[in-house]
């Protein structure tokens, strides 16, 4: 009986123990669920109107790009690029997507009038009209007889040329970019010719809708720098800095730069079994480890020691969107102020001549409109991946001296990554002159949030090529921080120069046009 008592304490005893034990566990637990933060609910996208206006309201104090400099501006300077508060990017979004959704990039624009555009659509034609409105091959062969007579039936290629402008390319939110890099990348090709004229390699691509693309071979890994020992002007075109250009023109809010496109091209089917070149076609040969190659005709490097080959007949290349037949939309090609001199003893005027963007302001047509400012758009994109060919730049005769530059022929462009060239910035350093909102969105780019070097790797990453390899090497990404702190320091130099001894102002104002937004927004 007693024994019995004994086990019935025992087993109470047990009980108590793990009743209050269960209880401290459910205590602790409720503890750690009252101090968990719950997650704050997102925050809303700010409309443009209220965020330019919490931008107008900031003194005017630009920040140096590596330490805090206070300077006084004009009366205009009435904004500064860090009060562009980055919202935290919603769930999901990349830093790419949330650049893009900047109110910096979509800023309101007015409508374009139709002496704008560079082609003007015609009417929907006839039924006794529809001849004209067919396209047929000579050949007939690959090609495709389509009749385009509404928007609808138009190839994304047509849809490009038609959407260009006065002062851009294409818009910023192009529904037709990703069908346009699609056909790219993915289209039949039914002829490739060598492009006559350059000092390397190209080739033009054509596509059974009639689109045609500029096609650049891989010449080089991507991870390999430019040999020191060679001159700017007889490095190699690489064709993933024709892809990475594209890119970072976008990026930069540009839309001067054509679309381009990685693809990986058999150098059989569809170059040497299409080809009616009959130029090209005699320098195809098969190497001695079994890699089909050729070489061209061209002024440089078109030889069997500068072969382009296959793997073993698989080879990278970029494709990039031709522009109108200059019969349809002539072009007309300047002569840069900064040219170099292309000569290995001698230097160019603005080289040994400090006051050189003097008699550059006095000419025309740098001496009135936006053509100064658009060049030195071309001087920072260039300076960023350090290309240092840029001895001519193209425009389009209908609109004049008053439109944008074509950033073309980008290939020698992220040679080396290890060294920056600071004589790309003379005209920015020599003029101290440059777009407020390429300031702007500059200064957006070296904040964390929207980190250049990111959101460059994520636009990258869409191109087909990335699954082969990525496009640019983690050192080229780097260098690009480094060489926009640069320019943001060159900026900032002109400030204290101008606030110290004053002279002409450094901000071009283009959003002068938003003063009323401005105004309805406070």
């Amino acid at each position: 009986m007693l024994r019995m008592r004994r086990r019935s304490r025992t087993i109470c005893l047990y009980l108590a123990i793990i009743t209050i034990f269960l209880h401290l566990v459910l205590v602790l637990f409720s503890a750690s669920m009252y101090h968990l933060p719950c997650d704050p609910p997102l925050p809303t996208r700010m409309s443009i109107h209220r965020e330019l206006a919490h931008i107008h309201h900031i003194s005017p104090v630009i920040m140096d790009a590596n330490k805090n400099l206070s300077v006084k501006e004009d009366k205009k300077a009435a904004v500064d690029i860090t009060v562009i508060r980055a919202e935290p990017a919603e769930s999901g979004m990349s830093k790419l997507e949330a650049l893009f959704d900047h109110p910096l990039y979509n800023l309101p624009s007015r409508p374009i009038p139709e002496e704008d555009w560079l082609f003007k659509v015609q009417p929907n034609a006839k039924n006794h009209d529809k001849s004209s409105q067919m396209w047929v091959s000579a050949s007939r062969d690959g090609y495709e007889d389509v009749d385009w007579k509404n928007s609808s039936s138009h190839p994304p290629w047509l849809r490009f040329h038609l959407g260009i402008s006065r002062w851009q390319l294409y818009p910023h939110r192009d529904p037709n970019m990703e069908p346009l890099t699609q056909h790219l990348a993915n289209s039949r090709i039914v002829s490739a010719v060598q492009r006559s004229g350059g000092t390397q390699l190209k080739l033009v691509m054509s596509f059974p809708n009639y689109g045609q693309a500029m096609l650049k071979p891989m010449k080089q890994e991507r991870n390999e720098e430019t040999n020191y020992n060679l001159y700017y002007f007889s490095d190699f075109e690489r064709h993933n800095a024709e892809i990475a250009a594209f890119h970072l023109d976008r990026i930069l809010g540009y839309r001067r730069i054509p679309p381009v496109v990685g693809r990986l091209v058999d150098v059989v089917k569809e170059i040497k079994d299409i080809t009616t070149d009959l130029k090209l076609a005699r320098t195809f040969f098969t190497s001695p480890v079994g890699n089909v190659c050729f070489y061209g005709r061209c002024s440089y490097y078109c030889s069997t020691e500068h072969a382009v080959c296959g793997r073993p007949t698989a080879l990278e290349a970029s494709l990039a969107v031709m522009l109108p037949d200059p019969a349809l939309a002539a072009r007309r090609s300047w002569r840069s102020p900064w040219r170099r001199s292309y000569s290995r003893t001698k230097l160019a005027e603005w080289e040994t001549n400090p006051d050189y963007c003097s008699s550059v302001k006095r000419t025309a047509p740098y001496n009135k409109g936006t053509r100064l400012v658009d060049f030195i758009d071309l001087v920072i994109l260039d300076f960023l991946m350090s290309n240092m060919d840029r001895h001519h730049y193209e425009t389009f005769e209908k609109f004049g001296n008053d439109t944008f530059l074509l950033h073309l022929d980008n290939g020698r462009a992220f040679g080396r990554h290890s060294k920056d060239e600071p004589s790309i910035l003379a005209p920015l350093k020599q003029c101290c002159r440059i777009r407020r909102s390429t300031w702007y969105r500059l200064r957006l780019l070296s904040l964390p949030q929207y980190q250049l070097s990111d959101v460059m790797r994520s636009s990258l990453s869409h191109d087909p090529l990335s699954s082969v390899a990525p496009l640019l090497a983690e050192p080229h990404l780097a260098a690009l921080d480094r060489r926009l702190a640069a320019v943001l320091q060159t900026v900032s130099g002109c400030l204290k120069q101008q606030s110290e001894k004053g002279g002409d102002e450094v901000f071009y104002e283009d959003l002068d046009h938003l003063k009323d937004l401005f105004a309805s927004a406070d």
